[in-house]
């Protein structure tokens, strides 16, 4: 019996949730539990016979989801509705992790999880819809959106700057995106503790939370910082020249204003992240040496 079964084994949160080396949690690839796949789904929940569940599976190319809205919403709803469903079934109870891009990023102070949303694009709109997919078939769901992850398990944020670095003396990047940046590791282990807390017998806060590192910055600034981290590491450094997001348009938008308020998560679960610029010295030491490693 696993009482932590978690969705997703290649992806970046799985992995972070693989490197804690807990025994009684178990990580399930597509081989064995695909979001695309209900029978499989069902078959590893009989096979592992899990306390609770997590769904770290996801669509979450952000750009080329504009062009794969299909795909894109098969992984983001209807693959949480058949898993969701299934625990409902089973008795068991399900996280399920979802994203700041429910939010339009208009509004100028970090977002409560009961503010209104309003998603920019495809991948957004799919995440919300998988929201309300989770929250329509299983009574006991605990929905964690959560922001601007980063670790040295996949490419992100950082390992992106630190790739360019390689290869040009200037990158530009945004200055007017500003977010809560998340190491995955440290996100991994408040997910295990909510999960904790949901296996209560007397847990009744079922709902949809928010869990994002501490401390704000926006993307030009956090690029800078790796640079500065990289440095200290005899890394690749660029200039960065911050830019406005209409001076550069992607497929697809992405909030101005990707901050999360963590208060009900920390009055509800007595979880919060330590400050974001802790795990980035750890990614940027590791990235590194990878990157040095024939």
């Amino acid at each position: 019996m696993t009482r932590i079964l978690v969705i997703g084994k290649s992806g970046q949160m799985a992995q972070a949730f693989a490197g804690l080396g807990i025994d009684d949690l178990y990580c399930a690839g597509r081989d064995e539990a695909d979001l695309l796949d209900p029978q499989s789904l069902e078959k590893a929940l009989k096979h592992h016979r899990p306390e609770i569940v997590i769904n770290a599976g996801a669509y979450t190319a952000v750009d080329r989801a504009e062009s794969e809205p299909d795909h894109c919403r098969a992984l983001n709803v209807d693959g949480p509705r058949e898993l969701a469903g299934l625990c409902d079934a089973y008795g068991v109870p399900l996280i399920h992790l979802s994203t700041d891009c429910v939010f339009d990023g208009r509004k100028p102070t970090p977002y409560l999880p009961s503010d209104v949303t309003c998603p920019m694009g495809v991948y957004g709109q799919s995440k919300l819809d998988g929201e309300e997919a989770v929250r329509s078939v299983a009574a006991r769901s605990i929905i964690v959106r959560v922001s601007w992850i980063f670790s040295h398990l996949a490419s992100n944020f950082v390992a992106t700057m630190l790739g360019l670095a390689g290869s040009r003396e200037s990158v530009s990047v945004v200055n007017d995106q500003f977010g809560c940046p998340t190491y995955a590791p440290a996100l991994a282990e408040a997910l295990v503790t909510i999960s904790d807390c949901a296996l209560r017998a007397d847990f009744q806060d079922w709902g949809i939370y928010h869990l994002a590192g501490a401390g704000e910055i926006d993307r030009a600034s956090m690029a800078r910082l790796i640079f500065e981290v990289s440095a200290r590491h005899d890394g690749p450094c660029a200039e960065v020249n911050g830019i406005p997001t209409k001076a550069y348009p992607t497929p697809a938008q992405r909030p101005l204003n990707a901050r999360l308020d963590m208060s009900d998560t920390e009055r509800v679960f007595s979880v919060s992240l330590p400050d974001w610029r802790l795990g980035l010295e750890e990614t940027v030491r590791v990235l590194i040496e990878e990157f040095d490693t024939p």
